[in-house]
């Protein structure tokens, strides 16, 4: 009888695939950028950052599957990698719905090169019932939501994050804006009327000492998780409590 398969090789360019893939099917990452920060004491090679990776070292690394988002990878690196022979899948993750999809489609790729069944994980299944389990909101807040300064640049149209608050009741006061991520002058942002500014830890890190002394006392300030907010993987389970309770916080 042959041996059974063993786990495919996997590099994750994605920090939120990278935990997703590892708590799912140990043994299969192979390599993961600088920026994969879960789970704790990742054992991988690294291979650089989201936009910048070591194409060389993915190749050397003979990767079965390369997975990859087209809002955090570049279309050229990819390009370079399919010229060498990687394989590359590459998720698209605008809301939610396609969140939980997209998840599913890695998780059953890299299943299908081991050879074991593409049954969804227990996480996963945990964060799809928590999400739907969600109470409407009884208010609504009209929000800004700051992922840098230096200069400021807020959440725009079609983004994950925006879509993850709209179910939380909270509506990005830039949705509309032509850009997913732009420009907005902090003096525009303190006169947009806003009923609470939500400030992540990642990309940039807000901290209480720094972005909330940036706007008016009057305007409710909700620091939250970054990872909670912008990842889609197995903190979602656990994402829709943690930043209601941010949220519950800020507007006491």
């Amino acid at each position: 009888m042959p041996p059974a398969p063993g786990p495919p090789r996997v590099v994750s360019l994605v920090p939120s695939l990278t935990e997703a893939v590892a708590v799912t099917v140990p043994g299969a990452l192979v390599g993961a950028t600088d920026w994969c920060s879960h789970p704790a004491n990742l054992g991988v090679t690294r291979v650089g950052g989201t936009k910048n990776p070591d194409v060389r070292r993915i190749v050397a690394l003979a990767p079965d599957l390369v997975v990859a988002n087209e809002e955090e990878n570049r279309a050229p690196d990819l390009a370079e990698l399919r010229a060498a022979g990687v394989e590359v899948l590459v998720t698209e993750v605008r809301t939610l719905e396609q969140a939980f999809r997209e998840l599913r489609r890695v998780l059953a790729a890299c299943a299908a090169r081991s050879g074991r069944g593409a049954g969804a994980p227990r996480w996963l299944d945990e964060a799809e019932a928590a999400w739907g389990d969600l109470p409407a909101p009884t208010a609504r807040l009209r929000a800004a939501i700051p992922i840098w300064r230096r200069p400021w640049m807020v959440l725009g149209r079609d983004t994950f994050a925006g879509d993850v608050l709209a179910r939380l009741g909270v509506d990005n006061a830039y949705a509309a804006h032509a850009e997913r991520y732009p420009r907005v002058p902090v003096e525009e942002l303190r006169a947009a009327g806003l009923d609470l500014v939500v400030l992540p830890d990642e990309p940039y890190r807000f901290t209480r000492d720094d972005g909330p002394e940036a706007f008016s006392a009057r305007t409710p300030v909700a620091l939250v998780s970054g990872r909670h907010l912008t990842w889609y993987g197995p903190s979602l389970a656990e994402a829709p409590a943690v930043l209601s309770a941010a949220l519950r916080a800020a507007c006491r």
